[in-house]
């Protein structure tokens, strides 16, 4: 079945792995998947990605994170969404959780975080939180 929005798929396969504790995932692999995860990994919410090769387009394979027997990672909302756009100038990039949580933005200069954009002093589309 061909998804249609490759990010909704992964935070929903991500929310429902972490509800049943899982210690894995498995994610089509895409670049934007990639970059996303990566700057998931960076900011401290997943533990690794690994990308195994296939005869397709491959696999990510996701080591999520947890604190004892709680998760690290307690919300994910997608923002921008495909029927609906949701962009920012360099002065409203929004802080999730006061800060505590993470923006994915899709800028010029490739997928950045919250902070990142801020001190690019860029903006862009909003894909998604995470805190």
């Amino acid at each position: 079945m061909a998804v249609s929005d490759s990010i909704a798929n992964m935070l929903t396969v991500i929310r429902n792995a972490i509800g049943v504790r899982k210690d894995t995932v498995d994610l089509p692999a895409t670049k934007l998947n990639e970059q996303i995860l990566g700057i998931m990994k960076k900011d401290g919410y997943i533990e690794d990605v690994r990308l195994l090769k296939d005869n397709k387009q491959g696999v990510l394979k996701v080591y999520l994170k947890y604190d004892g027997k709680k998760p690290v990672i307690s919300g994910l909302k997608r923002i921008s969404k495909s029927g609906l756009r949701v962009y920012v100038k360099n002065d409203e990039i929004p802080r999730v959780l006061s800060g505590l949580g993470t923006a994915i933005i899709s800028t010029s200069k490739g997928i950045v975080d919250d902070k990142e954009a801020r001190q690019l002093n860029i903006g862009g589309e909003v894909l998604c939180y995470v805190w």
